[in-house]
């Protein structure tokens, strides 16, 4: 009997369609390595701006300030065709998972016209007590819950 591998690694590349907030981003010049693809390192930037930037527009707050805040505590990223300049980036936004301290986001980056991502991250934020300097873990804030509950979706398995 063979059993399908659900496990992240083994799943194929996500389409639109599983994403719910979109934002679109500039590819640079300077984005590109020598091998003619956009570095590893930019990739990470993306993600951490569209969670970010999502964030403080749908709380309409500066999320720097609030007495809880958000640090990362895991990053990856999935490739599955290079993305390249000067052609700029779509980047889809879900939520995997919303615990009591903590958030698991899903991004897709996209270029041109197709359905299935270029890349997929994966960004988890783990909330923490922004005015105690030990940073001791809290409770997702209220409002920055109730800017993510709209982007539950889970993981496709496909």
């Amino acid at each position: 009997m063979t059993v399908a591998d659900p496990s992240p690694s083994r799943r194929s590349a996500p389409t639109r369609a599983d994403f719910v907030a979109w934002r679109q981003a500039s590819t640079r010049w300077a984005d590109i390595d020598v091998y003619g693809h956009m570095n590893n390192a930019r990739y990470f930037e993306l993600l951490d701006t569209a969670v970010n930037v999502h964030l403080a527009e749908a709380t309409g707050v500066d999320i720097r300030e609030l007495p809880a805040v958000g640090v990362v505590a895991e990053v990856s990223c999935r490739y599955f065709r290079e993305v390249g300049y000067p052609e700029p980036v779509d980047l889809g936004l879900a939520v995997e998972r919303l615990g009591s301290r903590s958030v698991t986001y899903r991004i897709g980056v996209f270029q041109g016209e197709g359905d299935e991502a270029a890349a997929e991250g994966r960004f988890v934020h783990v909330y923490v007590d922004n005015t105690d300097p030990a940073r001791p873990s809290t409770p997702v804030p209220a409002q920055i819950r109730s800017a993510l509950e709209p982007l539950l979706r889970p993981a496709s398995q496909g």
